[in-house]
């Protein structure tokens, strides 16, 4: 990200666009064997503000699919790995949920959180055959209050996660 900048981790950008366009870029130039994308998440409701957890499922779904406003012909979960039974659902989206009614629709598909790039880090993984782990904190609720509280949490947040990843 702009904001989220880790002295461990390269920055690929804000939203699936850019971080998947900058993260192709890398696969090509360093050949990683892995991928671990470290970042903030809104919470759905299941995970309270700076719980920490890992993923390697994550979904592209858009607030109009639960109002039958919209539809997508494309494959909209994802993962890199086979065992992935019991963890988070992702949810990426270049929109913020700001709408606290709409959690329980992503609750009932087992979608606990939101971030902006994990979709399009997971498909470029995908496509270079590199298993992909997602690390998050969360720093908001997807609800009205969601900018105000990612951005007064953002620090404590960072500060959190890389101790984290350090241990």
């Amino acid at each position: 990200g702009e904001i989220e900048q880790f002295d461990f981790a390269t920055a690929i950008g804000i939203g699936m666009v850019d971080s998947a366009i900058r993260l192709t870029e890398l696969c090509l130039r360093e050949k990683p064997t892995s991928i671990l994308f470290v970042g903030s998440a809104g919470s759905y409701g299941e995970h309270e503000i700076f719980d920490i957890v890992e993923s390697k499922r994550a979904t592209n779904i858009e607030n109009s699919f639960f109002s039958n406003h919209a539809y997508s012909p494309i494959a909209n979960l994802t993962s890199t790995s086979s065992d992935v039974s019991h963890e988070t659902i992702v949810n990426s989206s270049n929109y913020i949920t700001t709408d606290s009614s709409l959690s329980s629709s992503y609750l009932k598909r087992g979608i606990g959180l939101e971030n902006m790039e994990f979709y399009a880090v997971l498909k470029v993984g995908q496509r270079f055959d590199i298993p992909v782990t997602g690390i998050f904190i969360v720093t908001n609720y997807c609800d009205s209050n969601a900018h105000g509280d990612f951005v007064r949490n953002h620090k404590e947040a960072i500060a959190r996660v890389s101790r984290y990843i350090k241990r």
